[in-house]
């Protein structure tokens, strides 16, 4: 299971969320929402120091991660986070990746 987040999506989650290198960002299920994963779940973001990651990528000098308790909504499959100009938001990517 791999995880991509392209330059884009990284300048974006500086930009919304004010975050500068040496900051870590995890990825966390949560109950609800609209996403291409799991049925009813959807990912999160918040800017917090790792725990037990599961998954993580550095991208710019942020590390995005996922914790090992949530790796079962990726199915081990490959995703990716990129970012969507004409809506201008990120957009999470079932079955991408490097």
């Amino acid at each position: 299971m791999n995880m991509t987040i392209t330059k884009e999506a990284a300048s974006w989650f500086k930009e919304e969320l004010d975050i500068h290198e040496g900051d870590e960002v995890q990825l966390f299920v949560r109950y609800g929402g609209d996403a291409n994963f799991q049925r009813g779940f959807s990912l999160g973001v918040a800017v917090k120091p790792r725990e037990e990651p599961g998954i993580e990528k550095k991208v710019d000098g942020i590390v995005f991660y996922i914790e090992k308790k949530d790796l079962w909504y990726l199915d081990g499959e490959d995703f990716e986070i990129m970012y969507d100009s004409e809506k201008e938001e990120i957009a999470f990517l079932h079955g991408k990746a490097d």
